[in-house]
């Protein structure tokens, strides 16, 4: 997709922000002006699952003379490890995919009923609280519930529910499909999109996926690490740039911005912006959005 068009982007970028489409507090154009009013002019909106902001996020940046790349965070599970897949560029209208994507969010919906049912046994919660605090158009998922939890005055904040309620030890905890990373990368490329592993090492060496297996991934099309994340360790990070800088992989650095919902800033972390003209130049889905 190398073009001299692909060139009209200009930084600071960051990649992986999330609206109120997913588990954002924010409509996509208010998480475009957030952005902007942090100095961003070039942004990715990812949220989990769906590209259902596409639209009103790259109409709200091309209207602040920002670029918009389109961009999703699909869902994915290796061994016991939650994984997250950034997908950059990738045919939206991509049949094995959008079949992918359409499993995950209604397992999603099932698990989150499940959830609230268990809690609900012991707390004065509710589905139809939980409902209250979606859009139309959200992807149903845990933190609703703790957006739910909040409002009906049983903890202070979604950090407070994410320690307490809905963490596994409290025995409300519901497994959901995902697949898993290799397939979740293979369906990103397939699309003609990029995939980049989300905040990969956010934790110990034993919550990372084996770096045999990483090796895995890049052969199978992985494009890159967002390695400039507020929750990814010191020892991961250096981890992560000594592979990358092995294969040549792309790296990012981004907010994972939530609105009100978590304490990132959108442009806390940004990604070089040679390493964006990367992203555009390897995709083949979709172009990005310029002013």
């Amino acid at each position: 997709m190398a073009s001299d068009l692909s060139r009209r982007f200009a930084g600071p970028a960051d990649l992986h922000l999330h609206s109120n489409h997913s588990d954002g507090t924010e409509a996509p154009a208010e998480v475009v002006r957030q952005a902007h009013a942090h100095g961003l002019r070039t942004i990715a909106l990812t949220d989990h699952d769906r590209t259902t902001g596409w639209t009103e996020a790259g109409d709200a940046a091309a209207a602040l003379g920002m670029t918009f790349l389109p961009g999703m965070e699909l869902s994915a599970k290796h061994e016991w490890r939650s994984v997250h897949v950034l997908g950059y560029l990738f045919d939206a209208d991509d049949a094995a995919l959008g079949a992918e994507t359409a499993r995950i969010r209604g397992d999603r919906i099932g698990r989150a009923e499940r959830i609230v049912r268990s809690i609900g046994r012991d707390y004065d919660l509710s589905w139809d609280d939980v409902l209250a605090q979606t859009t139309l158009d959200a992807t149903v998922g845990r933190p609703h519930i703790a957006d739910a939890l909040v409002a009906r005055g049983i903890v202070r904040d979604r950090t407070e529910a994410f320690d307490g309620i809905l963490h596994p030890r409290e025995g409300y905890y519901e497994p959901h499909y995902a697949p898993d990373p290799l397939t979740a990368v293979r369906l990103i490329t397939g699309a003609g999109g990029v995939a980049v592993i989300a905040h990969p090492v956010t934790a110990g060496r034993d919550r990372m996926m084996p770096v045999s297996f990483l090796e895995r991934l890049i052969d199978a099309g992985l494009g890159g690490f967002e390695i400039d994340h507020r929750e990814n360790t010191a020892e991961g990070k250096r981890l992560l740039r000594d592979i990358a800088a092995r294969h040549d992989l792309i790296v990012t650095g981004s907010s994972d911005y939530h609105g009100t919902g978590k304490p990132n800033r959108p442009g806390e972390n940004t990604t070089d912006d040679d390493m964006v003209q990367r992203l555009i130049d390897r995709a083949t889905g979709t172009a990005p959005r310029f002013p």
